[in-house]
């Protein structure tokens, strides 16, 4: 096969889309010379929305093909079609029609797959609830949203009796079945139905992410405009390629996994999934299917490297190429452990719900730098701004990151939007490009500590407080102090049977840091609070 041209010489938009191609065609998206399948899925994807046309694609491409793999066992490209097509008239029977608004509370499992692809099909708005929320969230999130159809997992029905009646109710995953329950179960709607495929909607429904609602109710940021060709934000430096095999430990509702999922499903690739994430059954995962690429938050990953060597020597995980880690910050001393216990395979993207991709380190650019969050890739652009809006390009100053994207959100579902200079959105973090061009994150705007006219950003602390041998978890926070303003505390997990004490704490770190930067408040705690993607829930700490 010959390979096409290198196009980037071209000028501007037309230099970008060409190299995005180029990008896409390497990952095996664009099936050269076969370039109509590629025009097809783009069609597709306008049509009724990225799962659906992945779907559909991968499953005229190799019908036989597995594309996922549960608890329940694997189902073909060809099988998932089908079932989505008979879900989709079944919800059509049932009044769902092009902008109804379903909501999804449910694990990673092919219920939810289903879910996501049928309400494709159907032009559906599809809403991604976080399996993590506490009644209220739901209760709001739902009212706010407009929510008509309520698919979720049986273990969650104690959580819906804030939700009107007049919202319809499916179950996606049945852990015991209730004779007298009288909720339609997803798989008994899809084997009475017929499986034909259906025209395609008048409109696009899209989708809802959410935010990580660490400091309240989360907000929703709708995603309108996914097309093929922004995937290459993440295949210009994530080398995914079709028809192999990806692991999602991290959950599909949120941005990392459901980003990975659409790309996996788009290229072919087996897309293995657990219900809920175990450390040592994703090596087994792993190992079993062969798989070259696993998702994770950075939790996740800590878990996983702390089974220790005699664990992780049990199972052969030598296809891995790819351990994808994102959703929040991946420290310094863990990206280094990780590296050394499974070799230079660590991708570290940075983004967030409204932006999605911003930067991506290569496992290069990892051992170069440990702690970056890398390089933009292609069609993404990164700058640093100060607080009156002037742009920083110094190395080594710190400022405030704004990023442009095809993939960024255009404001929340409620109206209110992030702050925009230069047509750049504001991520609400604040970091330095370093004199090689690589970014590194300082920590969240908000959570700068002023003590004593000093500015310290906390992660910064908590990197260094992860390196001590005793310490597993670290966050630092600022309090009120009647001298300094603030003073910084440190809430620390220690190691089983540690004798680390407050005074070792603080003598480490003024050790190693300014003298301004040392925790004042030490506080030993059995775990930090966190939410369902590994971010740390600042607003429960004191």
């Amino acid at each position: 096969m010959r390979i096409p041209p290198r196009l980037s010489v071209l000028p501007g938009k037309v230099a970008e889309t060409a190299r995005g191609l180029e990008v896409m065609w390497r990952a095996g998206l664009v099936p050269f010379p076969r370039l109509d399948e590629g025009l097809r899925s783009v069609i597709a994807t306008r049509k009724v929305g990225p799962f659906a046309a992945a779907a559909q694609t991968s499953a005229r491409r190799d019908p036989n093909a597995i594309g996922l793999v549960d608890e329940l066992g694997p189902l073909t490209f060809r099988e998932l079609d089908l079932r989505s097509n008979a879900l989709a008239r079944a919800w059509e029977e049932r009044g769902v029609r092009p902008g109804t608004v379903i909501a999804a509370l449910c694990r990673d499992h092919r219920g939810l797959v289903t879910v996501m692809i049928a309400a494709g099909k159907v032009g559906a708005r599809l809403l991604l609830m976080n399996t993590g929320f506490a009644k209220p969230q739901l209760t709001d999130v739902a009212a706010r949203e407009k929510v008509q159809v309520l698919v979720y997992d049986q273990e969650f029905t104690d959580l819906l009796s804030g939700i009107p009646d007049t919202v319809d109710r499916y179950l996606a995953w049945v852990d015991e079945p209730d004779p007298a329950d009288r909720i339609p179960v997803l798989d008994e709607l899809i084997a009475s139905t017929d499986d034909r495929p259906l025209p395609a909607p008048p409109q696009r429904g899209g989708f809802v992410l959410l935010t990580s609602g660490t400091t309240g109710t989360p907000k929703g940021a709708p995603r309108e405009r996914t097309s093929v060709l922004a995937t290459v934000q993440f295949l210009d430096r994530i080398p995914l390629r079709a028809g192999e095999a990806t692991f999602l430990g991290a959950p599909i509702f949120h941005g990392t996994g459901i980003s990975q999922f659409i790309l996996s499903f788009a290229l072919g690739c087996k897309v293995v999934l657990r219900r809920r994430f175990d450390p040592e059954a994703t090596l087994k995962g792993v190992a079993d299917h062969g798989c070259t690429a696993l998702v994770l938050v950075p939790t996740m990953l800590q878990r996983i490297v702390d089974l220790g060597p005699d664990v992780l020597g049990k199972y052969d995980t030598s296809s891995l190429r790819i351990i994808f880690v994102a959703g929040s910050a991946l420290s310094p001393d863990l990206g280094n452990r990780a590296t050394e216990a499974f070799g230079d395979v660590i991708y570290n993207l940075y983004g967030s719900t409204e932006v999605a991709v911003a930067t991506v380190a290569t496992p290069e650019d990892w051992r170069k730098a440990p702690g970056t969050v890398g390089r933009p890739p292609v069609t993404c652009k990164v700058q640093l701004y100060d607080e009156q809006g002037n742009r920083i390009t110094e190395p080594h100053v710190t400022g405030r990151v704004f990023v442009g994207s095809g993939l960024s959100f255009e404001g929340y579902t409620d109206g209110r939007h992030k702050e925009i200079i230069d047509g750049l959105l504001s991520t609400g973090d604040v970091g330095h490009f370093d004199e090689d061009g690589l970014l590194f994150i300082d920590g969240r705007d908000d959570e700068m500590i002023v003590s004593g006219g000093e500015n310290v950003f906390p992660v910064e602390v908590e990197n260094l407080l992860v390196e001590h041998p005793d310490v597993l978890e670290a966050a630092v926070i600022g309090v009120p102090d009647a001298d300094f303003g603030q003073r910084l505390k440190a809430i620390v997990v220690t190691k089983k049977d540690s004798k680390l004490d407050a005074d070792a704490v603080r003598d480490y770190v003024k050790g190693n840091l300014a003298r301004y930067k040392v925790p004042r408040d030490v506080e030993f705690v059995p775990e930090l609070p966190r939410n369902a993607t590994g971010k740390v829930l600042r607003n429960k700490l004191s």
